[in-house]
């Protein structure tokens, strides 16, 4: 299988005892690419020297993690806005909102997503969405400011089909990862109603290790048990979902170049 995965932080200092093992692993397992999404202004450098050390295979993005938009969050937007200006990247991400952890800037990161999102709109990039515990609201404010070229993906898509079809509608790509593998998950109840087409593959890693390894360190190695488990659901084989969602991944994303 040639795979892509569309979301892993594999600069995480969880990588930094083994990395080059683990990069090896993954080209073992058939993945070809990985896109790296930002955080926060710390993690821009371990993720450009992953860039380095992995050219054409690890390919970065830019972004505030809405997690990491606090006081400071329009000095850290400052920063990133400065580095899209000098140099390209695969994606604005990861970007969005997030209800779960802290809800305390809630206000500050709907306003670090609007004005993310009118950077990739004016760089002709597509945006990478995280939305945990705020799908509707995500989908509120991307359909909001929608210019009819918008497009990107709802990363660790874990919503219910109302919630897909209003994602598809906008012509925004579902990130599909581990959770899909989990008993209770409940994208079983979602993605044998949806097509190859609307989707990509994701690991998110180090987190959200699919079963047979949940509970352990993500890698990217383990995105084709991800790809077993949509191919049960819509009920072809992993090669299909792998190919299909290859080729999603490599349309939204563009061909990505970047003089070293």
């Amino acid at each position: 299988m040639n795979l892509i995965d569309t979301h892993a932080h594999i600069y995480s200092s969880k990588f930094d005892s083994d990395r080059d093992e683990v990069i090896d692993a993954i080209k073992m397992a058939g993945v070809e690419r990985i896109y790296m999404p930002n955080v926060d202004v710390e993690t821009i450098d371990r993720m450009l020297d992953c860039e380095r050390r992995y050219p054409n295979f690890c390919i970065p993005m830019m972004g505030l993690h809405p997690c990491d938009v606090k006081e400071d969050y329009q000095e850290q937007l400052k920063v990133m806005k400065s580095w899209l200006d000098k140099r390209s990247f695969a994606a604005v991400g990861e970007i969005g909102l997030d209800l779960y952890w802290d809800k305390s800037f809630f206000e500050q990161q709907k306003l670090a997503l609007k004005e993310q999102i009118e950077w990739a709109k004016a760089y002709d990039l597509p945006i990478v969405l995280h939305c945990r515990e705020s799908m509707d609201e995500t989908i509120e404010i991307v359909r909001e400011s929608h210019d009819g070229k918008l497009k990107g993906v709802f990363h660790c898509f874990t919503g219910d089909l109302t919630q897909a079809m209003q994602i598809i509608e906008m012509g925004f790509l579902l990130g599909i990862g581990g959770v899909s593998t989990y008993k209770n998950g409940g994208l079983d109840r979602v993605i044998p109603h949806l097509s190859l087409e609307n989707l990509v593959l994701e690991t998110d890693a180090p987190y959200l290790a699919p079963v047979p390894h949940r509970g352990k360190r993500n890698s990217p190695q383990y995105l084709p048990f991800i790809a077993e488990r949509v191919g049960d659901l819509l009920q072809v084989s992993a090669a299909e979902v792998a190919l299909r969602t290859k080729k999603n991944a490599l349309g939204l994303f563009k061909e990505f170049t970047h003089e070293l």
